[in-house]
């Protein structure tokens, strides 16, 4: 991986940078004993200290997804040489469950970026169309999950409800866990996993209550679970509602981070009047 130097790591040292990224210990320790670094073209080591603009250039991984190329084309809302971020349309799985599974987002965005290696940070359901950020390094899928357990990658999402009475601003706090009884099925359960969903603002419209949440979890399910528990299942959800035609009102409408290398503001936002 090659990266220029941000001006916030002016006079630290490779490794000082690193851990101010949360490099795992691991892979700290492998660059440490690595003689393959390079800082403008001349070999360096971490105990290097770095200027902006600097060139530094990582060992090559050898790490490579596995996915299949379907040989169609994904919806690209942003790109850099680190990360990516694709829109996911309705009815298609984020990534495939079996290896001869091509019909996939990540199958179509290993063909689209034509990149060795691209991993989901996160997940959206099959039926839930919206943004969603892929690593197109391994060192940068570690930065990133990071940062996604310690809340610095902000998730918005946009659900619409059968209700016209509006719904205050709420965090849900309830446990989840994966029903016995019905396959792919989730509940609120005393034995779940902690499930912390924000509804942030609310909007009552003709036909329905439009909510924007963010999301401090990310359990299968969440917002879904969450909703028809408070009484309101989303629009669609024909699995934790009572709808009989599968159209679920579902949207991943916002993401917004730190970028780990450019250290700028990343802020993809779909546009409300398409969804």
């Amino acid at each position: 991986m090659k990266f220029t130097v941000h001006e916030n790591f002016d006079q630290h040292t490779l490794e000082a940078m690193f851990k101010q990224l949360n490099v795992p210990k691991k892979d700290l320790h492998l660059l440490r004993m690595s003689k393959d670094i390079v800082i403008n073209d001349v070999s360096a080591n971490l105990r290097t200290v770095l200027t902006a603009g600097d060139t530094v250039e990582l060992p090559k991984s050898e790490e490579f997804s596995q996915y299949k190329p379907s040989y169609r084309t994904c919806d690209v809302l942003y790109e850099d040489r680190y990360l990516a971020v694709l829109f996911k349309p309705r009815g298609v799985k984020t990534h495939p469950n079996e290896l001869h599974e091509t019909n996939t987002l990540m199958n179509h965005a290993i063909y689209t970026l034509e990149a060795d290696y691209l991993e989901p940070v996160h997940r959206l359901d099959q039926e839930t169309k919206g943004v969603i950020l892929v690593a197109k390094h391994p060192l940068v899928k570690k930065l990133l999950d990071h940062m996604l357990a310690e809340r610095d990658i902000k998730r918005v999402y946009i659900a619409r409800v059968d209700t016209k009475q509006l719904i205050e601003p709420q965090t849900i706090d309830l446990p989840i866990e994966k029903m016995r009884s019905e396959r792919n099925k989730y509940s609120v359960s005393e034995r779940g996993k902690d499930a912390v969903t924000h509804i942030i603002s609310a909007h009552v419209g003709p036909e329905y209550c439009e909510l924007e949440i963010e999301l401090e979890t990310g359990r299968t399910h969440q917002i879904r679970v969450h909703l028809a528990h408070i009484g309101y299942p989303v629009i669609g959800d024909t699995l934790y509602g009572d709808a009989v035609l599968r159209d679920l009102q579902l949207f991943s409408y916002r993401i917004q981070f730190i970028h780990p290398i450019l250290q700028k503001e990343i802020l993809v936002e779909l546009d409300k009047e398409s969804l």
